[in-house]
């Protein structure tokens, strides 16, 4: 090879080096400068929210009366309630046999009319015999025995009219009533059986009002005051209010929890029942909350992250931004807004929407909510 080739080839190779290096530099450029999104911004809002405590418990009768027979050793010989049945006071539930105290109570009647008998002829007696002393017929000692006699005849009457009363108080006692407004809840009575001391016929939710028994935590039982609202779901997405009526004063040594007690509106009968479990939540007051769209807030590996811009001074446009994942920790929910407890400043500018498959370090194009795609 001459030394014109030489030049040449040398001349030719520094003409076409800076246009590669040019090029080389132009296609490692291009991807930095295309945005990862396009998406809108939010910043934190500091909102006044209730301030709630989940609790789960048992709903239970607020008062139940046991209904008993008052006679021992008799027939039942009707019954006329059943279970879920509301029934007024003074409804009869059941009827005894009462053939054997009516007997007593005829017998009862008689003696009385014989004892008023006994007294009215002692009674004539003894004035008759005040009548002869007075003319000297009679003694005084006669006269005194006379006395004698009509007052052992009117004890005698009294003692048949207290027999007669007992005797008609059983007679009323044949007939079962219900001692109160309510809610027949259960049932032993059957027709045919004989009657026991002690033996429950029916038992009577008082008023048809219940109770939710919520249990909550030693810690949290401080919390608590008569009258707070309460909202309990029933199985049906129904929510209940009630009240606070009390807090039990000692603890469950077992479980180390406490029993809040619920008074429930006479309505909840229709979707709670007795026995049944379930949850629901205390209002305690409201507390400021530092919130966000639930939009922002994305839950990943169990981790609830945000997408902080950077340079969020700056105002919506064309122009990129940077955005940076930050862990968060949420609270409650109201509505589409959730509030983040920790790891946000409240004047910071995440993005609101559209930062499903954002990374860390992407650059994103912040544009109004409206212009979204």
């Amino acid at each position: 090879m001459n030394k014109t080739t030489v030049l040449l080839l040398a001349a030719f190779t520094a003409l076409a080096l800076p246009g590669c290096q040019e090029k080389a530099a132009s296609s490692q450029a291009s991807p930095a400068t295309k945005p990862a999104l396009t998406a809108t911004a939010a910043t934190p809002q500091l909102l006044d929210w209730p301030l709630t405590l989940a609790a789960g418990g048992n709903i239970a009768a607020w008062q139940e009366a046991v209904i008993g027979p008052e006679l021992s050793n008799y027939r039942i010989t009707e019954v006329r309630a059943s279970i879920g049945d509301e029934v007024k006071k003074g409804d009869v539930l059941a009827r005894i046999a009462s053939d054997a105290v009516d007997s007593e109570l005829s017998e009862a009647r008689a003696s009385v009319a014989e004892a008023e008998a006994t007294l009215a002829e002692a009674r004539a007696n003894h004035e008759r015999a005040r009548q002869l002393r007075e003319q000297g017929f009679y003694s005084p000692q006669q006269g005194i025995q006379s006395q004698t006699a009509a007052a052992t005849a009117l004890a005698r009457l009294n003692a048949a009219r207290a027999r007669q009363q007992s005797a008609e108080l059983r007679r009323s006692k044949a007939v079962v009533l219900a001692p109160d407004d309510g809610i027949v809840s259960a049932r032993g009575a059957t027709v045919g059986s004989l009657t026991q001391p002690g033996e429950e016929l029916f038992r009577l939710i008082r008023g048809g009002r219940l109770e939710w028994r919520a249990e909550v935590t030693a810690a949290e039982l401080g919390h608590f005051t008569p009258g707070l609202t309460a909202r309990v779901e029933s199985p049906n997405g129904v929510s209940v209010t009630g009240r606070v009526r009390s807090v039990a004063p000692t603890v469950d040594p077992q479980t180390r929890n406490g029993l809040v007690y619920v008074d429930l509106p006479p309505q909840a009968a229709r979707t709670l029942s007795a026995g049944m479990f379930t949850s629901g939540q205390f209002e305690l007051g409201q507390r400021p909350a530092l919130t966000l769209p639930q939009s922002a807030v994305h839950l990943r590996e169990g981790f609830a992250y945000v997408f902080r811009v950077e340079s969020a001074n700056l105002p919506a446009g064309n122009a990129l931004r940077k955005v940076t994942q930050a862990k968060v920790t949420t609270g409650r929910r109201r509505g589409d807004r959730i509030e983040v407890t920790s790891g946000l400043d409240p004047s910071a500018q995440v993005v609101a929407s559209g930062g499903g498959f954002l990374a860390d370090g992407d650059s994103v194009r912040i544009v109004a909510a409206d212009q979204q795609p």
